[in-house]
């Protein structure tokens, strides 16, 4: 499939979660025919049930802040409730609570990712890209996925949560079970990679509080509190287990996504170069454009109406991220890449309303500080040959992605 085919398609017949779909990338051709011809969609499914895919900007947004109509609790966040684990485990997941449960977790959790805790990260998030970046400049050439995008995003995390350096690559093995688990035909795929992380980070906790480390994530989540409650450790391992998964999967697809539509158009990229102050606003397009969480699921609580469509209670409706950042209602020609659009209100940290993701200021600083710090060392980036896509309707992700630069010198070196 592609997206030349989409003109001539069956909307009624076609199941657009088939990730044949997005072989090419996100089918944005697609999307733009369901946004003006049925935003709101009954999608058949291959078992023989079906969803909602809900495809309009204002749309994603109504339900997003809508809780207790659709519910995140009830029957998870992807279509099958028990995709990457049983639903009984993940729904200790801030991702999978609703109102009052996920109000007194997210207050607690937010204390970790205020402004002033991440602007105290910056000198060691841009350490990190430096470490990263040494490894490869001499050379000429690397796979920007390998390379790049996989160890900044998880070796910050990781350092955050005060694990060792040398368990970073057992870290990111864990990562790659779980990503793995959401495509996988069976259920509960992702059981023995849970039980493995769940076993080691008990032990960091217990080794941390023997250490007292007070400035690691562990140490700040042990210690928060509303109300006078506390997280027990158990509820600290699964937030660890979402963090392994959401915190560093996301970022490191939007980083190479980014990277790679920042070579397709090269000009942007050479303003990027001449002018670092225009990469934050450059951040907010690479998160819209890339959109690599392309959909969660919501259940209904109740019988309901959304965009001229009876929604019965039990349905799923799919909220499509990568439909609604590129809505025309919103966005002036949306499929146009341009670090210049002004405040893109994207949905690549969700809908909005109580499940915006509670990293978003992490992730732009690692984005940003990312690209500071590569449009300043890789000088003459191109891609020697296509990237490798991953076969996924869900993440928008590149498995691999090889580029050629101007080698350079290691910023320790004197040459540097």
């Amino acid at each position: 499939m592609s997206t030349a085919q989409t003109t001539d398609v069956d909307l009624d017949a076609i199941d657009v979660l088939d990730a044949r779909w997005f072989a090419d990338g996100t089918p944005h051709e697609l999307f733009a025919r369901m946004r003006a011809e049925a935003p709101v969609r009954w999608n058949p499914l291959p078992d023989g049930t079906g969803c909602w895919s809900v495809t309009r900007h204002a749309d994603v947004s109504a339900i997003s802040r809508d809780t207790e109509t659709f519910s995140s609790y009830k029957a998870g966040i992807f279509l099958h409730p028990d995709q990457v684990v049983g639903l009984d485990l993940t729904r200790n997941l801030l991702l999978y609570m609703d109102p009052p449960q996920h109000t007194k977790y997210r207050l607690i959790l937010q204390k970790a990712f205020t402004p002033h805790t991440v602007q105290a990260l910056e000198d060691g998030i841009r350490a990190r890209v430096t470490k990263t970046l040494d490894r490869i400049v001499e050379a000429g050439s690397c796979d920007v996925v390998d390379d790049i995008a996989v160890p900044i995003p998880l070796g910050v995390l990781t350092e955050l949560m005060g694990v060792p350096e040398e368990d970073i690559a057992e870290f990111y093995t864990w990562t790659e079970e779980i990503e793995a688990a959401q495509r996988a035909p069976e259920p509960n795929a992702a059981a023995e990679v849970f039980v493995k992380m769940a076993g080691y980070l008990h032990g960091q906790i217990e080794r941390q509080a023997a250490e007292g480390n007070e400035d690691s994530l562990v140490m700040k989540l042990r210690a928060a509190e509303v109300d006078g409650e506390k997280l027990t450790d158990p509820e600290i391992l699964v937030f660890f287990g979402l963090l392994a998964f959401a915190g560093n999967d996301t970022t490191r697809n939007t980083l190479a996504n980014g990277l790679h539509a920042l070579l397709e158009h090269p000009d942007q990229l050479q303003e990027l170069v001449e002018d670092p102050s225009l990469i934050p606003g450059a951040v907010e397009e690479i998160l819209r454009y890339t959109s690599v969480v392309r959909w969660f699921v919501r259940t209904a609580t109740t019988d309901t109406e959304l965009g001229g469509q009876s929604i019965r209670e039990g349905d799923r409706v799919v909220m499509w991220y990568a439909s609604a950042s590129f809505d025309d209602e919103v966005f002036d020609e949306p499929t146009r890449f341009d670090i210049h659009r002004v405040k893109p209100e994207h949905k690549a940290f969700g809908g909005g309303g109580r499940h915006f993701c509670l990293g978003a200021g992490l992730a732009r600083a690692e984005l940003r500080i990312a690209l500071e710090e590569i449009t300043r060392r890789l000088r003459d980036l191109q891609p020697p040959g296509p990237v490798e896509r991953l076969p996924s309707s869900w993440a928008n992700g590149l498995v691999h992605f090889p580029v050629t630069f101007t080698p350079g010198a290691r910023a320790g070196d004197t040459a540097a």
